[in-house]
Formats: structure tokens, sequence, C-alpha cells
């Protein structure tokens, strides 16, 4: 079973930096892509940005320019990096693996999400 545990959230000033990062544990056959979702009070949860397992990075337009996604292989991580963070950023930012598992199966895991609140 695979697990994701997300650190790095927090309280920051508009204009601040956080990263986030997610470890992945466990056992599967393939990892696709990972990825940052986060979901605000009263919104829907959204895709902030995924990075494939080749490397190919997308991202939700009122983030380009400000977020940074990257994946450490080796050590099966992935980070987020918040820069001119906005209040319009605060929500709860999710990891995402998506990945085949043992039996071929493609399977949607998630981590239990971390706080990011921007305010001042």
């Amino acid at each position: 079973q695979v697990q994701l545990v997300e650190s790095g959230g927090g309280l920051v000033q508009p204009g601040g930096s956080l990263r986030l990062s997610c470890a992945a544990s466990g056992s599967i056959f393939s990892i696709k892509a990972m990825g940052w979702y986060r979901q605000a009070p009263g919104k829907e949860r959204e895709l902030v940005a995924g990075i494939t397992s080749g490397g190919s990075t997308n991202y939700v337009d009122s983030v380009k320019g400000r977020f940074t996604i990257s994946r450490d292989s080796a050590k099966n991580t992935v980070s987020l990096q918040m820069n001119s963070l906005k209040p319009e950023d605060t929500a709860v930012y999710y990891c995402n693996e998506r990945a085949t598992n043992w039996g071929g199966r493609d399977m949607d895991y998630w981590g239990k999400g971390t706080l990011v609140t921007v305010s001042s």
C-alpha cells in the first residue's frame, strides 16, 4: 500500500514563500505522475501542479510563474516551491500519486493534506 506524507504547510504573509514536500513509501509497479492539488473552503479540489515520470510539468494558470514542482525519483519525493503567495492560495494542499499497481491497475493515492494559510 502506498503512503504519502506531506510537510511544510503553515501560515505565511502575502508575498512570502513556502515549500511543500511529499514523501512516498510503499511498493508499486510504476509511477505515472505525481502532483499537488488544493481545496479551499467551499470550493472543489483542483490540480495545482503535476509532474510526469518523464519530467513534464503542468500548472494551473493562477500559479504559473509563482509555483514550481519538482521530483526526486531516487528519494521518491515531490516538492512544491510556492513564491509570491497570495491570500487566494489559502487551502489544504494534497499530494497525489498516480501509479500502476502490481496487478496492472491504475490507482490514485492521496496524502492527508497540509494547510497553507496566506494572511497578514
